[in-house]
């Protein structure tokens, strides 16, 4: 096995399948995205922990478990509202 660290991404994209006689324009990418702990396996002890007013905020206590969610459709940038 190699030692290289691998990066991830919760964000994941594909392009879907047109059928030779699909009379719709194509879909260009469609992208969703997937849940930390998918990556995590099980939960360590000593994980770094949000303050109580900052965890309420973000819905979880666990840093590792955070995943802001930037909707990838949404034209003129980011942000929420």
């Amino acid at each position: 096995m190699s030692s290289e660290k691998r990066s991830f991404s919760s964000l994941k994209s594909y392009v879907p399948r047109r059928g030779l006689f699909d009379p719709c324009p194509p879909i260009g990418y469609k992208y969703y995205s997937t849940p930390p702990n998918l990556y995590l396996g099980f939960q360590p002890p000593g994980l770094p922990q949000f303050s109580p007013q900052e965890a309420l905020k973000k819905g979880t206590l666990w840093k590792v478990f955070y995943d802001y969610y930037d909707n990838p459709y949404r034209k003129g940038g980011k942000g929420r509202g």
